[in-house]
């Protein structure tokens, strides 16, 4: 995928000095540190050429031009530590002094207009998670794992998902080769019958929790019935794990095997994420995969490092679950 725009190094170490300037924790006090972020904003420090292509990252997603969108050699930590595999979010916290990249995310979000949200029961809550392949996940279909990821929109099971994903390439071994394959949910639309869109938009579905999930809070195990075509072109989807609830029509059948034939129609986007790579999509107006293309090493490939974000539409969309935040923190949900 050709990035929408490469920043120069003269940009790029400009950017990173506002950025550096942010003195406050992300992972101790979130708001604090938003708000920093935010008055760098206000003060106008932000260079002119982030908060153009930023405006023009906003302009596509609100006509429909474009749901992915790349941004490459962006700021990064001088120092990007080495995590350890066993509890890298652990590690995370213990090693990382400086926050460039978390404050590049936070500033990204704030000039698209879309809030952050987190998960209190992942991650202590933290609003920037970490794709890292945890040891004790190996081989498991989860984005924590060293394997391949099916098709999905990201918490496929839980009762609130994101709208948007962004993923920074904090460590990408240049030597391998990970894509990251992304369908808009608008190719998939086309690709059904009105006759299957029905279908799919009736609540006749389930899909598992994912492992890590299941790990997290005991109590999950197999979502609500939904449906898997919601508003115009979202699709809530596990390929492999998304199945019809006891009970459906055998027509709710047939119109699961149809989007699957969609998906092999539909067109497709792949972007292998480089290090200082910020790869940006829709979550639900859309489906992702990873897929190991090349990987010469597989224990320097285990290494790859992304930071990523979970992302509201717009401030309306993080309204709607404001029934749902915890402990008076903008944007935390429960599960």
């Amino acid at each position: 995928m050709e990035p929408t725009y490469v920043l120069s190094d003269a940009e790029r170490d400009r950017l990173a000095a506002v950025l550096l300037s942010v003195a406050k924790h992300p992972y101790e006090d979130y708001e604090d540190f938003s708000r920093a972020v935010g008055d760098v904003v206000a003060r106008g420090e932000v260079p002119g050429f982030f908060t153009e292509v930023c405006a023009r990252i906003r302009a596509d997603r609100s006509s429909g031009a474009s749901d992915a969108h790349v941004l490459r050699n962006c700021p990064l930590d001088e120092e990007i530590p080495v995590l350890d595999l066993d509890d890298p979010v652990a590690d995370k916290h213990a090693k990382k002094k400086t926050f460039v990249g978390e404050a590049f995310l936070e500033l990204f979000a704030q000039l698209v207009q879309t809030p952050l949200l987190s998960y209190a029961t992942r991650f202590n809550g933290d609003f920037f998670t970490d794709v890292v392949a945890i040891n004790r996940y190996s081989g498991m279909q989860t984005g924590f794992s060293d394997s391949e990821l099916v098709y999905h929109n990201d918490r496929t099971a839980h009762p609130v998902r994101a709208d948007f994903i962004s993923l920074l390439g904090m460590n990408c071994p240049e030597g391998d080769f990970v894509y990251t394959g992304f369908t808009d949910g608008r190719d998939l639309l086309a690709q059904l019958s009105d006759q299957d869109r029905l279908q799919l938009r009736e609540a006749q579905f389930i899909t598992p929790f994912d492992v890590f999930s299941r790990d997290n809070n005991k109590d999950l195990t197999v979502s609500e019935v939904h449906p898997i075509l919601e508003n115009h072109h979202s699709f809530r989807y596990l390929d492999t794990c998304t199945t019809t609830a006891p009970g459906a029509p055998e027509s709710a059948k047939d119109a699961l095997l149809a989007l699957k034939n969609a998906m092999v129609r539909a067109d497709k986007t792949r972007h292998r994420i480089r290090t200082g790579d910020l790869f940006t999509f829709a979550n639900q107006d859309g489906l992702h995969s990873r897929d190991k293309m090349e990987i010469n090493d597989p224990a320097r490939a285990r290494r790859r490092w992304l930071l990523k974000t979970y992302a509201f539409r717009d401030a309306a969309a993080a309204e709607q679950h404001a029934d749902r935040w915890l402990d008076g923190v903008r944007g935390r949900v429960g599960d």
